[in-house]
């Protein structure tokens, strides 16, 4: 069983992105600009932001985090994205998910300029990823992607089962590894909530990709021997033992399920850290305009 660091992966996109940020420095280019907007309190969110505030540090981009109250209204994000739209100096523009029940998702990110939206979740973006046009990929799937890629865990011909239907992560990961490519050219089944006798479907898979969004669902029972398992998920729960009073988890029971795979992901240090290189990377092709010139 080999665990698929993605701090080391990482540090090595990050560095990369580093250089290539100080080489149009010293030429005088455009400085990547990307902002981040969080509304609430939701912990593994503030984490999240957090830790893509410190990598925007470290690759030399300029950060701009904007903190909106929970009582934000509908009306009151939209100018904020509105501002952010006009504004030629910023590159990327993310809106943090989940937003309060008031607060309409799909609505926000519709508003983002397709251009700004470097967490690839404007309708433009995915129809783009879909029919195989440049675009920006979704962060956590381009993530995941890097992580099957630079580990070079074949993927060609293999049955791929994505655990998970949202359109952040489960739906574009079903289309990437299902595309006539590496990473890809695998036969994707896609799992949800509803589907019947879910444990059958899992042990088929040779790569398990999961994104259910409950903490530790999958257990020992549900994976092939030998299976590639990439955990997607993140959740903050109680923990007195730890200095923080918390502790990060994924989807899957990493202890119970670990011994029975050939690689898996760990939470906190696997696809999280990926999702910010990739996120990092598509403020670069922005900046450049190296999808939408």
């Amino acid at each position: 069983m080999i665990v698929l660091e993605g701090k080391k992966l990482s540090d090595e996109l990050l560095s990369e992105i580093q250089a290539e940020v100080a080489a149009i420095k010293s030429k005088g280019g455009k400085i990547p600009h990307l902002a981040a907007i969080i509304v609430g309190s939701d912990g593994a969110s503030e984490t999240y932001v957090n830790n893509k505030v410190k990598s925007c540090e470290r690759v030399g981009f300029i950060s701009t985090h904007i903190k909106l109250p929970e009582t934000t209204t509908e009306e009151e994000l939209l100018k904020q994205v509105e501002a952010i739209n006009q504004n030629p100096d910023i590159d990327g523009l993310i809106v943090q998910l989940p937003l309060p029940n008031h607060l309409s998702a799909d609505k926000i990110t519709n508003t983002i300029l397709p251009e700004k939206d470097v967490d690839g979740f404007h309708p433009s973006n995915v129809g783009r990823m879909a029919l195989g046009l440049p675009s920006y990929i979704s962060a956590t799937p381009n993530g995941v992607l890097e992580i099957l890629k630079r580990y070079n865990i074949p993927t060609e011909g293999k049955h791929c089962v994505v655990l998970g239907r949202s359109t952040i992560v489960g739906s574009p990961m079903s289309i990437l590894m299902s595309k006539n490519s590496y990473p890809g050219n695998s036969t994707v089944t896609l799992c949800h909530s509803k589907t019947k006798d879910l444990s059958s479907i899992t042990k088929q898979a040779d790569i398990l990709i999961v994104a259910i969004g409950k903490p530790a669902f999958v257990t020992a029972e549900m994976v092939k021997e030998g299976a590639v398992v990439i955990d997607v998920g993140i959740h903050r729960i109680e923990d007195a033992t730890k200095k923080s009073g918390f502790r990060l988890i994924g989807d899957v029971n990493f202890e119970d399920v670990a011994p029975k795979t050939s690689y898996i992901t760990p939470v906190p240090g696997g696809v999280g850290l990926m999702t910010i290189c990739s996120l990092l990377s598509n403020t670069l092709k922005a900046a450049k305009k190296e999808v939408y010139s």
